[in-house]
């Protein structure tokens, strides 16, 4: 018997066809910035469509204007209430002083997540219009087919910020080394053109018809055996893993850990509060004040 679904506040969970779940971020006034919050109530959804045997194929859509504007650095992370929420990995210790509390909380919401959707047993399509920055690309990069409107933009703007990339570092598999090398280094944007040359999304369609479309081809594997679709699917992950995915990951996200420290030790902010993205938070944990 499925579990009754849990009460959200900043997603939605549809079912919009047969077999097939809905999960869409719903901050559009925040442009789907992604506070811890959402965050868990994104993997609680998550959870909901994996037990339930009926959900072949997930689809992650953002409502409003943007997919999602990334991390929300309006949320100070020194200074939120864990105890709501149910951890799903085993460090821990988010309130501890120090690198420690740091770490723990990016391991589990920011890696652990997206890792733990890249790993997700079914299907899953992202859904990306408008701008998907960061943190964004941590939500869609886990999903097995990108579908964008003919006016999506990417962006991880990190190296601005004095971090070495985004939390997830699928950069290199998404737009392949050099290409990522490029817009690692510039803090550039790229069009949904763009990224499906690079191979990084499968389809580019109308605005107005990204939804029908994803729906489309949600339907056309919903027509699958569920068994197969869940093999099928750890197969080509494996395949990945197997050329060194996951240990680049490790190393990466080590390296980010280093850039917060490094930060904190010379301006005492988690991230360099000259580049852009300090200046634009209100958040004493990213920018000074």
């Amino acid at each position: 018997m499925t579990k009754p679904l849990p009460t959200f506040d900043t997603i939605r969970y549809e079912e919009p066809s047969a077999h097939v779940a809905r999960i869409v971020l719903n901050r559009p006034d925040a442009r789907n910035a992604q506070n811890t919050q959402l965050l868990y109530e994104l993997n609680s959804a998550f959870d909901h469509a994996a037990q339930d045997d009926n959900i072949k194929v997930v689809i992650l859509a953002g409502a409003g204007k943007d997919f999602s504007a990334g991390h929300d650095l309006h949320e100070d992370p020194r200074g939120v209430d864990y105890s709501p929420y149910k951890a799903v990995g085993t460090w821990c210790g988010f309130g501890c002083a120090g690198a420690e509390g740091h770490y723990s909380r990016e391991k589990e919401i920011y890696l652990g997540f997206s890792e733990r959707w890249r790993n997700f047993a079914k299907p899953t399509i992202a859904e990306v219009q408008g701008k998907c920055i960061a943190g964004g690309l941590m939500l869609i990069w886990p999903c097995d087919i990108i579908i964008a409107s003919d006016d999506a933009q990417f962006l991880d703007n990190t190296v601005n910020m004095g971090l070495p990339g985004a939390e997830f570092f699928n950069h290199p598999y998404e737009l392949g080394v050099r290409k990522a090398k490029e817009l690692l280094f510039t803090s550039g944007w790229w069009t949904a053109q763009e990224a499906h040359r690079l191979g990084m999304v499968n389809h580019v369609v109308e605005r107005e018809k990204l939804p029908d479309f994803t729906l489309e081809i949600a339907k056309r594997i919903a027509q699958q055996p569920l068994m197969a679709l869940k093999t099928v699917k750890e197969a080509v992950n494996a395949a990945q893993d197997a050329a060194g995915r996951s240990s680049a990951m490790q190393t990466q996200f080590a390296l980010h850990q280093l850039g917060h420290s490094h930060n904190m030790q010379v301006f005492g902010f988690l991230i360099d509060p000259s580049s852009t993205a300090a200046a634009k938070s209100k958040t004493a944990a990213y920018t000074k004040t």
